[in-house]
């Protein structure tokens, strides 16, 4: 007999203030330093800054660090890395709203994230 695995399917989040303009790529998310969740999961959350190069975006992103330098854009949805990197959606241009963000992710937007995307990517409220 073959074991079955349960999947919930949800609407992901929506971050986006507008949906145009925006521009964004696919991206393959990094495991690395990502803390298990009350439920065993890892998962990178909308809106998180992300670290890589964009001319290598199948070498994986990092969630950037309050002492980036580089930071490529903010993951457009949710990204489950808790089986090892995962393919995400990195939005590069565009609006996200500050007010569907959580807590711990508009921390990780620190005054720093935001000047190195600015002209990229704008937060409103």
């Amino acid at each position: 007999m073959q074991g079955f695995k349960k999947t919930s399917a949800v609407t992901p989040k929506q971050i986006l203030f507008g949906t145009a303009p925006m521009m964004s790529v696919g991206v393959v998310v990094s495991s690395s330093d990502i803390i298990a969740n009350s439920e065993g999961r890892k998962i990178v959350k909308a809106g998180t800054p992300l670290v890589g190069s964009l001319e290598a975006r199948n070498t994986a992103f990092t969630v950037a660090g309050s002492g980036a330098s580089d930071i490529a854009g903010v993951l457009l949805h949710d990204v489950d890395v808790t089986d090892g990197n995962n393919n995400g959606t990195l939005l590069i241009f565009g609006f996200v709203n500050l007010n569907n963000l959580d807590d711990d992710v508009i921390g990780l937007l620190t005054s720093n994230a935001k000047k190195l995307l600015s002209g990229k990517v704008t937060f409103l409220k």
